[in-house]
């Protein structure tokens, strides 16, 4: 994130805000992302995955839903301290 913000884009997994325009199942997901100068420059798409691991991959949708929906909440409600 650092040498991106430097101006040497790089690539590294994390955990980002993704785009429904692109047919996101979720709102956030684990992803590679690529960094730039100003942040966070565009999150690869999930593809390429067998048929074995597009099985797991839906099968935990639900979960992680359940997860980003109660995180979001929580955020929602509760204030930091400063």
């Amino acid at each position: 994130v650092l040498c991106g913000l430097a101006g040497e884009e790089n690539e590294e997994c994390a955990y980002v805000m993704r785009d429904q325009a692109e047919g996101a199942k979720l709102p956030y997901l684990a992803s590679k992302v690529t960094f730039g100068a100003a942040g966070v420059m565009k999150a690869a798409p999930i593809e390429g995955l067998n048929e074995y691991e597009q099985k797991r991959y839906e099968e935990c949708l639900t979960q992680l839903k359940g997860e980003i929906d109660a995180g979001l909440e929580f955020a929602a409600t509760t204030e930091l301290a400063k």
